[in-house]
């Protein structure tokens, strides 16, 4: 039955579950709230979200994802379970899962994304690469002999390779992503004016005024924290322009990563490439000037997919119409529960 087959995109801040034929079911983010005096799970997902820097002591948030791999075996596990029951409520009927998984990601990596699956329900477990299931939800055609470049840049990772004839000529992971920019800003913000503010309040101000384009236009927004010295809440203006020097050069890393899968690239693809341009996908993608940023670097058209946070998990429910289909590193059919 389609309505058992999931897809899956376990990000490292966030986790999107969709099916086949009814898209996206859920989104939530990859944390768990964890009571560390009972290690009792005291809420998942979006509501976790809503704690973020707002927790007493023994209160513990855990983010199971690191860079797009699992960190913690068990709240996979307990997150991947929570995604599954959101879908369905019956526990009698274990579904088809297709994951999403890093192209970097090692055999030991890919077997504990299988076991926390299988441990959560799941009765079929196979594993798509990043690149490949954003290539698929951006509607790019990967079965014809034609070069074609996606850029994911998601929360833990950013995925990038060049795919051609069902296979990936070749590809980067690296750990330079979505909250590399947030970190950056968290940074920046302690260092200059001695104001500590949160994750959630760093990605706010990224999405408000962060830009990598230098023709953008001036803005500002206010920065809430506790200041290092005194200990008391305050607030800063924070311009786009300061911003600016320090998002382009978390940019310029995933730019360097795009630079060097083309310069490995054979020829007649980078051609094709030049004449269809680069899909960047991910929720980074979003990042003002982030396409005209990676289009002056490497010399062809980028642009944004639709969609481009859910392209990776709509790709990854499209797989299941490719079991069998693909090869060379693109699906890997593994873990089967009867």
């Amino acid at each position: 039955m389609a309505s058992l087959d999931i897809g899956i995109d376990l990000g490292t801040c966030e986790i999107l579950a969709g099916n086949p034929g009814r898209g996206i079911l859920v989104r939530e983010p990859s944390i768990v709230a964890v009571n560390k005096r009972t290690s009792k799970i005291i809420s998942i997902g979006s509501e976790v979200y809503k704690m973020l820097g707002r927790t007493p002591d023994y209160i513990e948030i855990v983010r199971p994802m690191s860079d797009g791999i699992i960190s913690d075996y068990k709240m996979t596990g307990v997150l991947i379970k929570y995604i599954l029951s959101c879908i369905s409520r019956n526990r009698l009927i274990r579904p088809r899962l297709i994951i999403c998984v890093p192209s970097a990601t090692t055999g030991i990596e890919s077997q504990s994304v299988i076991d926390a699956a299988v441990e959560a329900g799941a009765r079929q477990v196979h594993l798509i690469e990043e690149p490949v299931a954003a290539a698929l939800g951006a509607g790019l055609d990967i079965m014809k002999p034609l070069g074609r470049m996606v850029i994911d840049i998601g929360g833990g990772t950013s995925d990038i390779a060049v795919l051609s004839l069902r296979g990936v000529v070749c590809k980067v992971s690296l750990k330079t992503a979505g909250r590399s920019f947030d970190e950056a800003i968290m940074r920046y913000i302690r260092q200059k004016y001695g104001l500590l503010v949160g994750e959630r309040t760093a990605e706010e101000i990224k999405i408000e005024i962060g830009s990598v384009w230098e023709g953008d236009s001036p803005a500002e927004t206010a920065a809430k924290g506790r200041n290092l010295v005194s200990g008391l809440p305050a607030q800063v203006q924070i311009t786009r322009r300061e911003l600016l020097p320090i998002l382009r050069e978390i940019a310029g890393a995933i730019l360097a990563g795009a630079q060097s899968v083309l310069e490995r690239t054979p020829p007649e693809l980078v051609g094709d490439i030049r004449s269809h341009g680069v899909v960047i996908t991910g929720g980074s993608a979003l990042l003002s000037g982030m396409d005209r940023f990676i289009s002056g670097g490497i010399k062809a058209e980028a642009y944004v997919a639709d969609n481009p946070a859910e392209c990776v998990a709509i790709g990854t429910a499209m797989g299941f119409s490719y079991l069998g289909k693909l090869y060379g590193g693109f699906l890997e059919t593994t873990g089967h529960v009867h």
